[in-house]
């Protein structure tokens, strides 16, 4: 079952994904789906407008390559600053979730 993307989860999933490879978009949504285990399924209306935003930002930068079926792609890579707005982002969804399972075995 799909769920929402909560506000601010997107860039956090799109960071991680590129900390491990360079990826054009569609691979990017794919493996988003992959590690969130078919939690998040991120729609090209959502990921190219954060991707653009991000880049925007200077947490990203992208160049055009060949996709595995030899189309022009898009593709996108983490920057230094990219990095560290990872670890912050980490940083902080670890308070969350920890603050939040806290709030929900509260009695």
């Amino acid at each position: 079952m799909a769920t929402n993307l909560l506000q601010g989860t997107l860039d956090l999933l799109i960071l991680k994904t590129l900390a491990l490879q360079e990826l054009h978009g569609l691979g990017i949504s794919h493996r988003i789906a992959q590690i969130t285990q078919g939690t998040f399924q991120v729609k090209p209306g959502s990921l190219f407008p954060a991707l653009h935003r991000m880049e925007e930002s200077g947490w990203l930068e992208s160049y055009w390559g060949e996709s595995e079926n030899n189309r022009r792609a898009k593709y996108y890579r983490l920057t230094v600053p990219g990095r560290a707005q990872l670890a912050t982002e980490t940083d902080e969804w670890q308070r969350i979730s920890i603050a939040m399972a806290s709030a929900l075995e509260s009695t």
